[in-house]
Parts: structure tokens; sequence; C-alpha cells
């Protein structure tokens, strides 16, 4: 049974933003800034352009083939099952992990000191039964989150303004008292260190991190309405806002924190307190908790429905591609998704979780930058070059991450492949003994 084309532009575009302005834009600013140093933006900058990159190829596949699955879908068609497969199940094993993030994350900013767990696990419960009730629910949510967020992120712009304004003023005029803690925190901003090449990759791999969410859209296209001309719409969209927003909230931690944000396990709250905007840290760990909810709403649902397209290929059990005849969801999938992220929850280190999703995000836009490229004719929207910088790029990125992350990540992968490869030889074989 075909899933129900529901959702609009405004829909698909608050599904990628909420993806992107997620547990991220929170938390990545310490280690980025620990890496990348004053050389941020550069390192942001190179993170937009590899994501503009990738976004265009997967706009590009979209308008294509506008199924679920996404690049799962999109790999199969262009280059064959075996990447398809490769394909899928990096963007499963990566945005599982990245789904226990952000579930964590949340916890860390809503729940009483020693909750955090099983405050997590029922966050990714109460999310998943959302999703069981239908996308359109799960947009309309999405919708609500963003606003929260973005709301939040407002406060920390302006404190930031505010603290870098009265800064540069009593250093031009000399007025302000520099021996009270507040002119302390006004004033004194020790500089950031100058990063080495490599630092400054390492910063764009974080940052990447959090600005993948816009592939969520494209998984998602069995159930927009006029995909051929609305995916590629949302996607650009949705990218572009993510990177002001991001461009925005860095200068405020940056200039306002110094290096003091290396060492920050709270930036945002930090830049507000450095301010005297003190009273508004609640704002921020609301909006904190409410991005990081937004991003898992919307993991969980692309999730679902690439568990869905891999499903109806055999590529995983079969059981799984079942949709609810009521709700048009993949119900099934949904609920196997929320179990395996629950156990994550329940037994992963959040460093090595994020590490494992980076590696399977960024090898999943590796192969949809490939597939892009065997485009020709009609179906052919952006210039070759703009998937030969992504693929670049995506391999670049991938060396970066620390040896561990990329060492289990192949290993999953390999795992994968061989129960693939189990799973045909059985089929023959019962094939031939059917013969």
């Amino acid at each position: 049974m075909p899933l129900k084309r529901q959702l609009t532009l405004s829909d698909a575009v608050a599904v990628g933003m909420g993806s992107m302005i997620g547990a991220g834009v929170f938390a990545v600013w310490g280690p980025a800034l620990s890496v990348s140093g004053n050389a941020i933006l550069a390192a942001l900058a190179i993170a937009a352009v590899v994501a503009f990159c990738n976004a265009t190829a997967s706009a590009q596949l979209a308008a294509a083939y506008p199924v679920s699955g996404g690049t799962y879908a999109y790999a199969r068609a262009e280059i064959g099952p075996w990447s398809g497969f490769v394909a899928g199940w990096c963007f499963l094993i990566g945005k599982v992990a990245s789904c226990a993030a952000m579930a964590m994350t949340f916890a860390a900013y809503a729940a009483p000191t020693g909750f955090e767990v099983p405050v997590a696990a029922l966050a990714v419960a109460a999310l998943v039964v959302v999703n069981c009730f239908g996308v359109t629910r799960t947009a309309m949510l999405t919708r609500v989150l963003v606003v929260v967020s973005l709301v939040g992120l407002a406060v920390v712009v302006a404190a930031g303004a505010t603290a870098v304004t009265t800064r540069l003023t009593a250093e031009q005029f000399r007025w302000y008292p520099y021996e009270t803690a507040a002119s302390s925190n006004a004033l004194v901003v020790e500089p950031l260190t100058d990063p080495t090449p490599w630092g400054v990759l390492q910063g764009a791999a974080l940052l990447f991190f959090a600005f993948a969410g816009y592939a969520r859209i494209a998984t998602m296209g069995e159930e927009v309405i006029d995909p051929r001309r609305t995916i590629p719409r949302a996607i650009i969209i949705a990218l572009c806002g993510a990177v002001v927003v991001y461009a925005l909230v860095g200068l405020a931690v940056t200039l306002t924190l110094g290096a003091d944000a290396t060492t920050s396990t709270a930036p945002l709250a930090d830049v507000l307190t450095a301010a005297g905007w003190s009273a508004a840290s609640p704002i921020v760990r609301v909006a904190a908790a409410t991005a990081s909810l937004g991003a898992l709403l919307a993991l969980l649902t692309g999730i679902g429905r690439t568990t869905l397209a891999m499903a109806r290929e055999s590529d995983l059990p079969r059981f799984l591609a079942v949709v609810d005849a009521r709700w048009s969801v993949p119900r099934r999938a949904e609920l196997l998704i929320g179990a395996v992220v629950i156990a994550i929850i329940l037994i992963a280190d959040l460093r090595g979780a994020i590490a494992f999703s980076s590696f399977g995000v960024l090898i999943y836009y590796l192969i949809a930058n490939l597939a892009a490229l065997r485009q020709r004719g009609e179906a052919r929207r952006y210039p070759h070059a703009l998937q030969v910088i992504g693929a670049i790029g995506c391999l670049v990125l991938v060396v970066t991450l620390p040896a561990g992350g990329i060492l289990i990540g192949a290993v999953v992968i390999l795992v994968g492949l061989i129960y693939r490869a189990i799973r045909l030889n059985v089929g023959r074989a019962d094939g031939a003994q059917g013969a």
C-alpha cells in the first residue's frame, strides 16, 4: 500500500529545519571551536559548501525518484542494488545513533540530575507514538518545535550582540569599571587559537553533523505533494535558513566567549551569563530541549521511511514493509526503530555515538553524490561540479573523524554486507529447490 501524499512545501521545509536546527546548534560550538579556533567561520563555510553540494544531489535525485527511501532508492536506480543497500544501511546506523544523541541532549537540558537516561528513553517512546498516528501530525508538531527553538536562538543572538556592543563601547571610551565582575565578563575575552588546516577540517566535520537534516525531506518523497517541484525547493530553503541561523549563533558564541567557549558544555547559556542576561537562561534551556525533540521527531520519521523502502526490496525483513491502513504510516518500522534507539540510550556513550553517526551520514552522502553524477538529460538540474565537490568533501571529512569511529563504522558496514550476501544466497538456494 503506498503512502499518502499530504505534505506541502511549508511542511517539508519545517521537517528539514527541525532536523538541522536541533541539538547540534546548542552543543557543537565547544568541540568545533576547540579544533578550528578563530577559523570557526571558515569551518562553517566548508561544512555549508559540502552540505549545499549534497543538498543539490539529494534534490536532483528526489525530483527524479519521488519515493520513500532517499539515497537508498536513488542509488539502487542509478548505480545498483549493492550501492543502494550500503547507502540505506549507513543511513539507518548513522541516524539511529544520532537519534540516541538527540534524546540524550534533550534529557541533559530537561531532566533532573540522575534521571537523564529514563527521560531520554521516555522521550523516544512518546515521539514514536506521535509518528504512529500520522505524518501530518509529525509535520505540525515539528513546525511548533522549530518556532520555539528559533525564539531561544534569537535571544542568544540578541544577548551576544549586547555583550559585544558593550565591550567595544567600553574599550573605545574607557568608561566601564574594569574592576567589577560584570565588566570582567563583558570586556575580557581570551582570543581563540590559530588552528591548523586539519583542525579546520575537523571543525567542519563536526558542524556538518549538525547540518545533515535536509535529507529527511528527500526520504519522505512519497508523502510530499508535487514532489518534483516541492522537494528541491524545500531542501534548498531549509538548508539556507539553517546556514544563516548557525552563522549568527556562531558569531554570538565566538565574539562573546572567545576561548572560554572551547571548554563550555552549555555555550549558549554562557553567552547569556556573559551578557548579563542570566534571567533569560530558562528560555535557552527550553529552546535546547525543544530543538532536540524537533530533530529527534524528524529523524525518527525519516528512518522509518528508509526502513520501509529497504523492507520492500527485502534488504530488511519483509514484515517491516507493512503500511498501517488507517494512519498511512509504516508502524512496524517505527516501533522497531524506537526500540533500537532506546536500547542505544541505555548502553551507549554520547561522544562515540556522534562519531559513529557522522561516519554513516558522510558515507550516505558520498553515495548520493555518485548517484547524482550518473543522471543525464532532463533529470540533471545542477552542474556536475557540485556533485564532484560534494563527493570529495564527504571523503575528506570522513578521514578527519576519530579512528575509533571510522573502525566501528567500517565493521558495521561489513556486517550489513555479509547479511545481504547470506540472504541472497539463501534466496537462490530456495529458488533452486523450488524449481
